[in-house]
């Protein structure tokens, strides 16, 4: 029997809800526009080729797939290839979807491009806290720089961003793809083992360096490498100095290519505001097509991630045939929603109209549109036999004052709804 849930790992929003997400939202916006970046929209779908071609790393995997239309039964059960079923999927991120559009419209575009893309994307996850299989990403882009200033905009901006819905105690942790793949050089990791090796690496945080050791011996690593490796893990200590040229290279081994150190210092220095910089060399990410600066937002009241991306020079070439340097940045605006708190006084005031079963539709009407020519948001609400609850239930939609429309009335007294019983 159908069900009247949504699916599993997808939500309905209440009104209250859909108001505050839109509300936080628009401030996301509106400090992205802020800094010079302008809105795009792709289609919720992108060829199923194009989705595995493995750039997106292990979010391939989770790709929801469209299948073909008129598939027979002897055709689904003959299908040798997942692709011979299948010729369309829903994006899992924002990412692969903005390298074809770029691809496609770059003739109408500025040679610098700052895209913002705002919406909703879907993972075959397994359902569980905190994880869904649609959310919203809040993403900004920059296709066409390859300088450090690239990343301190996104950076500066993102970081305006929190700050203005009231997280600033935020921390940006930075790494380089290159000075990843130089460190395993170093300590004489062969290039067939380092996707391997990063994937270990990547658990730094959750198993120490020991636990990091034993699982790179365990898979295969040559024991040289690993106890280098482990050797200078072991050597690490807290920086003592602001993010800049002494802490990165006092948290690198020698042997990193100057020009590499050089784009991390770059970036502190047009940000302009180091405190909120930290230099993590073994900060890894994920996705397959990152290839230079990474970076991750953490906060102290929360273990996870609230957003995070990095420059991704070669994606865009698989379109175009040359690379078109790219770098971008994605708020977990899902992950921020539990830290924010807004002030239910910001934007128009809301006000429900309690009126009387007699009174005309034309005079309800009237009262209705002055106070909504007013900037007002206005519901109107027959009085009900328990007016107290039907106020109550108002408030939690986010209205704020009320006032009562008898027959004939010419002037409305509204009233905070914290006053129900006056």
């Amino acid at each position: 029997m159908a069900t009247v849930n949504p699916p599993r790992g997808m939500r309905d929003f209440l009104p209250a809800e859909k108001r505050r997400r839109e509300q936080v939202l628009a401030m996301i916006r509106d400090r992205y526009e802020a800094h010079g970046f302008d809105e795009i929209e792709t289609p919720v779908m992108e060829d199923y080729a194009r989705l595995h071609g493995g750039l997106g790393g292990d979010n391939e995997k989770l790709a929801f797939t469209v299948m073909k239309r008129a598939l027979t039964t002897e055709k689904l059960r003959s299908a040798a290839d997942p692709a011979d079923l299948a010729d369309l999927g829903l994006r899992f991120d924002l990412t692969v979807p903005l390298s074809r559009f770029y691809a496609s419209h770059r003739g109408d575009l500025p040679g610098v491009f700052r895209a913002i893309q705002i919406a909703p994307v879907w993972r075959a996850e397994r359902p569980q806290k905190g994880r869904y299989r649609q959310f919203v990403q809040c993403d900004i882009d920059i296709i066409g720089d390859a300088t450090p200033r690239a990343e301190a905009e996104l950076l500066a901006a993102s970081l305006d961003a929190f700050s203005t819905l009231g997280l600033r105690d935020v921390t940006i942790r930075i790494n380089d793809r290159r000075a990843l793949d130089a460190m395993l050089d170093v300590f004489g990791f062969p290039v067939t083992d380092r996707p391997g090796a990063l994937i270990t690496i990547d658990k730094l945080d959750k198993i120490g360096p020991s636990g990091v050791a034993a699982e790179l011996r365990e898979r295969g690593s040559a024991d040289e490498a690993v106890t280098a490796l482990e050797e200078f893990l072991d050597g690490l200590a807290e920086p003592t100095e602001p993010y800049g040229a002494a802490q990165i290279r006092a948290l690198l081994p020698q042997g990193i290519p100057e020009d590499v150190v050089d784009h991390l210092v770059g970036i502190g220095e047009a940000v302009g505001g180091p405190a909120a910089l930290r230099f993590d060399p073994f900060l890894v990410r994920g996705m397959g097509y990152y290839t230079g600066t990474i970076f991750e937002v953490e906060h102290p009241e929360v273990s996870y991630s609230l957003g995070g991306g990095g420059r991704y020079d070669g994606m865009i070439g698989r379109f175009l045939g040359q690379d078109v340097p790219a770098v971008g940045f994605s708020i977990g605006f899902e992950r921020i929603l539990d830290l924010v708190e807004l002030d239910p006084a910001v934007g128009s005031e809301a006000v429900v109209l309690v009126h009387d079963k007699d009174v005309p539709v034309a005079e309800l009407l009237a009262h209705k549109e002055a106070l909504v020519a007013s900037g007002a948001r206005v519901r109107l609400e027959q009085r009900p036999r328990n007016l107290k609850g039907a106020l109550e239930r108002a408030a939690a939609d986010g209205y704020t004052v009320f006032a009562t429309v008898a027959r004939g009335q010419d002037e409305l007294e509204l009233k905070p709804l914290a006053e129900p019983s006056e």
